[in-house]
């Protein structure tokens, strides 16, 4: 799987999103140790802890705030607010919340300036995802 690079941006998945929308950013990192070393930079970066959120089997996050009976639930829940647009369900929610069921963890970024965007991505590439998918609402 290949990361986002360009400032307009593209996921993981490839699909383009348009510049005038304010973007969602979630990456998948294998070890939670790493995932949490990235939120802590994220936030010494500046951004706000609530723009910044963590999701694994250890720490629930904003997934705990979705509709489900179980935590299998709840996660796809959450990444599916997140990702999905125009009523359109979107298979790369799915894909995420099935690795982070298996053990991955996903820092979600919600960045809100070009400089926001650009630091967000450079921190979180320099830590090496497994994934990353970039979305616009």
């Amino acid at each position: 799987m290949r990361c986002a690079q360009d400032q307009r941006g593209t996921g993981t998945w490839g699909r383009p999103f348009p510049r005038h929308m304010t973007p969602v950013i979630v990456a998948l990192f294998e070890d939670y140790g790493i995932a949490d070393r990235v939120r802590t930079e994220l936030v010494a970066d500046g951004f706000p802890t609530d723009r910044v959120e963590l999701t694994s089997l250890l720490e629930t996050g904003q997934a705990d705030a979705e509709p489900g009976d179980a935590f299998v639930a709840r996660v796809s829940n959450y990444f599916h607010t997140l990702l999905d647009q125009d009523s359109e369900h979107n298979g790369e929610a799915d894909e995420l919340a099935h690795r982070v069921r298996g053990g991955s963890s996903a820092v979600t970024v919600h960045p809100r300036t070009e400089y926001e965007i650009a630091s967000a991505r450079k921190i979180l590439h320099r830590n090496g995802p497994v994934a990353m998918e970039e979305i616009l609402h």
